[in-house]
């Protein structure tokens, strides 16, 4: 295992904060992150998988060291997010990777998973999102993710994560430490703040026919698996059934906690790790 590395890419007008682990010539594995976090999250189980996978964790634009839109209406979407991920794929030299999507990032997975970029997609493993998003968990989203707290200190921003965040599940210690220190930014005045632009949430309006898009998942071919939190709003357990039995028929594996699971203790990456085997046919 090596890593991490990190790397900026120029991406359509924007600088791509990419961090890297493993073997660039390993098969390749995309963790994508969730609307208001960084693709640090997935530090553990991408350090983990990386004996295996050459993985990348991008954050998106708007988010951690990428770059902020000048266009957030236009650009904060997924629609323009999955154009990214296949331009990244493409500096990579990726011509088929598995895709690991958190929330958003699943949402990204399945708009390539569905289109005409579908064939650069081994697999693909959703975490706690499907094709429609109930208008109840977006509210709530909403709400927390555009009134953003300022932190005189980085253990006041874990105090809060850990609140805000406790239906990720259990984690480790290590895991909310790592999470206040890659997810905050300094202000002007010498205060945190989170590290991502508010206008984030402009895709649940400027582009909210991306938030159900049965049509599209329907057309969704290639090998799929569905994470689940038992008590999610955001995938309830009505849309992930309707999920496992149309378009790609996956599997759906819960997890004893809200949206989103975090993946991260040893045998939530050991799961995973047998899933991603099954679906490549490497088991």
């Amino acid at each position: 295992m090596t890593g991490p590395r990190f790397s900026f890419v120029p991406v359509m007008d924007h600088e791509i904060h990419v961090t890297e682990w493993g073997d660039p010539t390993a098969e390749p594995l995309v963790m994508w992150h969730g609307l208001a976090r960084t693709g640090r999250d997935f530090d553990e189980i991408a350090e983990a998988l990386s004996d295996r996978y050459f993985v990348i964790c991008p954050d998106t634009i708007g988010r951690g060291l990428s770059t902020w839109s000048q266009d957030p209406e236009g650009e904060y979407c997924v629609e323009v997010y999955a154009g990214i991920a296949v331009d990244l794929m493409d500096h990579y030299g990726m011509e088929r990777a598995a895709w690991l999507g958190t929330s958003l990032g699943g949402l990204i997975g399945m708009r390539l998973a569905s289109g005409p970029h579908a064939d650069r997609l081994s697999c693909l493993l959703i975490n706690d999102i499907g094709p429609e998003v109930p208008q109840e968990a977006i509210d709530r989203i909403v709400t927390y993710v555009t009134d953003q707290p300022v932190f005189a200190r980085v253990r006041e921003a874990e105090t809060w994560l850990r609140a805000v965040y406790r239906p990720f599940g259990p984690a480790d210690d290590a895991f909310w430490r790592r999470m206040a220190r890659t997810s905050v930014r300094r202000l002007p005045d010498g205060g945190l703040t989170l590290h991502y632009d508010p206008q984030i949430t402009v895709q649940f309006t400027a582009s909210a026919d991306e938030l159900t898009s049965w049509d599209r998942y329907a057309r969704i071919a290639l090998p799929c698996h569905v994470l689940r939190g038992h008590d999610s709003d955001i995938l309830p357990a009505g849309i992930a059934d309707r999920m496992a039995s149309s378009g790609p028929a996956p599997g759906v594996t819960e997890f004893d906690c809200g949206h989103a699971p975090n993946i991260s203790r040893p045998q939530d990456i050991a799961l995973v790790r047998g899933i991603l085997a099954d679906m490549l046919g490497t088991g």
